[in-house]
Parts: structure tokens; C-alpha cells; sequence
């Protein structure tokens, strides 16, 4: 068995003023899922809890993410969060507050063999 690469789906999540990483994360996490509907582990005689879900979230702020309450948002499968130096941090022009931007790559595997696919 080999672990393949099947579906990658990207997304964006925005928290407008409160500078809330994990509420953008959140949402970027979100709007990549909403995008989806996998069938595809039926497709290999699989099911959707052996999917193995890795997502990478960018945010200016890292260790402000909290990584357990995004990684309950993945429904099914095997699922590992990193979160990395990236997306936006926008001041508002009354200085009232930041617009944060996460970004987010998931991608989903399968343990198959490599001729079933």
C-alpha cells in the first residue's frame, strides 16, 4: 500500500476586525470543504474514515491558531494540521482594527496501491 495523492482543494478565510487567526483559519478550512463532496474513497472500496487529511494554513501569527478546534472541522478520515507564516494582515484605514486572511491547502489521501488508480 502507498499513500496517493488524490484531491487537493485550496481556500480562504477572513476574520474582518477582530485579528482572529483561528476564526480565519476557520473559515478558510471552511471554504475549502464546502467546495466537496467525496465519494471518491467508494470509488477504491474505501471508506471516508480511511482518508487521510493533511491540511497546511498560512496566518502572519502561527502560534495563534488553535489547531484543535480547526482539525474538529475535517468530518471524516485521518486528520493532521500545520500552520504556517503566510496569508495577510490588513489594518483597517481607521485603525480600529486588522482584516486577517488565512489560506489553506487540504489535501487528501488514500493508502492504495499504486495500479488502482
Amino acid at each position: 500500500m502507498a499513500k496517493t495523492r488524490m484531491v487537493m482543494e485550496l481556500g480562504m478565510g477572513v476574520s474582518l476586525v477582530s485579528q482572529n487567526y483561528t476564526k480565519a483559519a476557520c473559515r478558510a478550512v471552511q471554504d475549502a470543504l464546502y467546495r466537496n463532496s467525496l465519494n471518491l474513497p467508494l470509488a477504491f472500496g474505501a471508506s471516508p474514515a480511511d482518508m487521510i487529511v493533511e491540511l497546511e494554513i498560512a496566518v502572519q501569527q502561527p502560534d495563534q491558531v488553535d489547531i484543535a478546534r480547526v482539525q474538529k472541522l475535517i468530518p471524516h478520515g485521518k486528520s493532521s494540521v500545520s500552520v504556517v507564516h503566510g496569508g495577510l494582515d490588513i489594518p483597517q484605514p481607521n485603525g480600529l482594527g486588522t482584516t486577517t486572511v488565512a489560506n489553506v491547502a487540504v489535501v487528501v489521501y488514500l493508502d492504495i496501491e499504486s495500479g488502482d488508480c
